[in-house]
């Protein structure tokens, strides 16, 4: 394989190239450093916007609204759609982009769904790689669609630099509004099926819960109804506003930072379990702790050591 060649065709727009550069962060390959050596020089510059919430709330519909608004603008789009893998097979029915199909011949949309095989938090282990490759490529703006996720799942928050969460009418109420968890990390809120019974109640609940946060940005709220496309352009405009403000408190470079150590982090991890487990020592250590001879600390002191 030509790394070299196939990043300048991925940076250049090629879809294929793009794909199977995204291939290779997914499956690990060891030209994974090489490819991401060519990368670095070109990335830094696209906007991530996760998309979060409960299972059936409209995250698929929301990011085709999104995407439609984005590109009657003239911006560049990726979406990462990360749909659940089976904890008994392995697989993953990677659907979401059949709900996007409007845009499967768009040639400034590039949609790729993933496995988040095993992984929690409602992401793909890979999912910060493959957004080094789509913002390579030149989109300006990724779209991050996590799986169902809980209120505890809260990994998107630390990935993008806005945060969507959406919830509809029905699906809890003030109560479940005031949790702590996932209803924490929005900085947009986003009542899709609006027009549903119910929906002033959830739209009031959560003015309710915003009104009561003590962090400097207030969370906007932007009744929607993705499935007519109505309320696109008062969401985007909700997420300008809160770009803008992230550029003028310097909240984007601090963010940005962040998710770049913990991705080194991750990293460094990984290569350290993968050396572990290959480290015949590490067997030895656990007979002695399992015989009552070590403690699992210092067991832990002398492997790293």
């Amino acid at each position: 394989m030509d790394v070299a060649d196939l990043v300048e065709r991925a940076r250049r727009g090629h879809p294929r190239a793009v794909a199977r550069l995204i291939s290779l962060v997914e499956d690990a390959s060891p030209e994974l450093r090489e490819v991401m050596a060519a990368l670095a020089p070109h990335t830094g510059r696209a906007r991530v916007i996760g998309l979060t919430g409960s299972p059936g709330v409209g995250k698929s519909t929301t990011t085709a609204m999104l995407v439609r608004a984005l590109r009657g603008q003239g911006r560049r789009v990726g979406v990462l759609a990360v749909d659940p893998s089976s904890p008994f097979t392995g697989g993953a029915l990677l659907g979401d982009r059949v709900r996007m199909q409007d845009h499967a011949t768009d040639d400034g949309v590039f949609i790729r769904s993933m496995a988040s095989r095993g992984h929690l938090g409602g992401l793909a282990w890979a999912t910060p790689q493959a957004l080094r490759v789509l913002d390579a490529a030149g989109c300006e703006v990724i779209l991050v669609e996590t799986v169902g996720v809980g209120q505890a799942e809260v990994d998107i928050a630390g990935l993008a630099d806005t945060t969507l969460v959406l919830v509809a009418p029905g699906m809890g109420d003030s109560i479940q509004a005031a949790k702590a968890g996932i209803l924490e990390i929005a900085d947009v809120f986003v009542v899709n099926k609006a027009d549903r019974e119910g929906a002033q109640s959830t739209v009031r609940d959560l003015r309710n819960m915003v009104a009561l946060a003590t962090r400097d940005w207030k969370p906007a709220i932007v009744p929607t109804v993705a499935a007519r496309n109505e309320g696109a352009d008062d969401l985007v405009q909700a997420l300008d506003k809160h770009q803008a403000w992230l550029e003028e408190s310097g909240e984007l470079q601090r963010r940005r930072l962040a998710r770049v150590r913990d991705e080194i982090e991750a990293i460094a991890l990984t290569s350290l379990r993968v050396d572990l487990r290959d480290d015949g020592r590490l067997d030895t250590l656990a007979d002695r702790v399992l015989a009552g001879s070590l403690d699992p600390y210092t067991a832990a002191d002398e492997l790293l050591a």
